[in-house]
């Protein structure tokens, strides 16, 4: 008997304790519901299922507790045991109570078959539980007790074979140290020859070292002059350059300047001569109105300084105030 034939047997006892439960059950609600209807006033018959659902209710409480402290070993005292047979008892007295009453024996035999099975399943169903938990515990008492003798022999037999390979070590390690002092003698005799001979390479190479660091830091120092030459160069042409452009703009800053000062002259030569005698020419024209348009005079002052008509000077103003337009005419007109 193993695990698996336990499981297979609880397995078998709780579907075959859950059919007994679950047929009982229905048996009853079918047998014992007329007969409450019938004991109930008529607007109340619809409560007639209710009280075999609470009886088989508290048989199913019963049936799945009793199975699980039957399977932890446990053990719930006297309640429990009262109420199992209160269920029972009250199960098989609804059932027969109508077959009763009309005094019909071969009907009480009848419905007195699923209450007596259900209440003589669950005290065995719980007998077997607690026999095959008794049962599962002897089994793993024994598996445990094998499993401690099994790993007791494997100690010793592990123990056994440590003691003996120390020994076939210390053996071994005994014929060692002898080939070692041995080997140990031939060893530093070549160590010394090797570490004389490595001393001298480590002279040489130290010395070939030397002088090659010594022309690295030549060269990083030559490296470095050229280098600083070059920024300082570098330097130099950036602050000429820099200097080049604040005198290109100073230059640029005084011709715009003095363009400024000779077109406000220019300006106000052409706004000083006073009304025109007549119409003047159109290039003359021009700069006077352009002249007017800069200092802000009306349209009509401007006609007035080149004689031109006021429809004439209002399209000259139109001009300077949108570019675009003045150049869309060009345009036009050289096209």
């Amino acid at each position: 008997m193993n695990a698996a034939h336990v499981r297979s047997a609880e397995r078998a006892l709780s579907a075959g304790t859950w059919l007994i439960v679950g047929g009982a059950m229905l048996y009853s609600i079918l047998t014992v519901t007329p007969l409450a209807a019938a004991h109930t006033p008529d607007e109340w018959d619809w409560t007639a299922p209710i009280l075999p659902l609470v009886v088989d209710a508290a048989v199913v409480i019963v049936v799945r507790l009793d199975a699980v402290l039957a399977r932890l070993g446990g053990h719930g005292g006297r309640w429990p045991v009262a109420l199992r047979w209160m269920t029972g008892a009250m199960t098989l007295a609804l059932n027969i109570a109508d077959s009763a009453l009309k005094k019909d024996l071969v009907g009480v035999a009848v419905h007195a078959v699923a209450p007596l099975l259900l209440i003589v399943t669950a005290e065995t169903g719980l007998a077997y539980r607690r026999a095959i938990a008794a049962a599962v515990t002897a089994l793993e008492e024994r598996q445990r007790a094998e499993r401690e003798r099994a790993e007791e022999a494997r100690r010793e037999r592990e123990e056994a074979a440590r003691r003996q390979a120390r020994e076939e070590r210390e053996h071994a390690a005994a014929l060692a140290r002898e080939q070692r002092e041995h080997e140990a003698r031939l060893a530093r005799e070549q160590a010394e020859r090797e570490e004389r001979r490595r001393r001298e390479e480590r002279e040489q190479q130290a010395a070939r070292e030397q002088a090659e660091r010594e022309e690295r830091e030549r060269r990083e120092r030559e490296r470095e002059q050229r280098e600083r030459e070059r920024e300082r160069a570098e330097r130099e042409a950036a602050e000429r350059r820099e200097r080049e452009r604040r005198e290109r703009e100073e230059r640029e800053r005084r011709e715009r300047q003095a363009r400024q000062e000779r077109a406000e002259r220019e300006r106000a030569a052409l706004l000083e001569r006073g009304p025109a005698a007549g119409k003047l020419p159109e290039d003359e024209a021009r700069a006077i109105v352009a002249a007017a348009f800069g200092a802000g005079l009306p349209v009509r002052a401007a006609a007035e300084l080149c004689g031109w008509s006021v429809g004439w000077v209002s399209a000259r103003y139109a001009e300077h105030r949108d570019p675009a337009a003045r150049s869309a005419e060009l345009a036009i007109a050289s096209g």
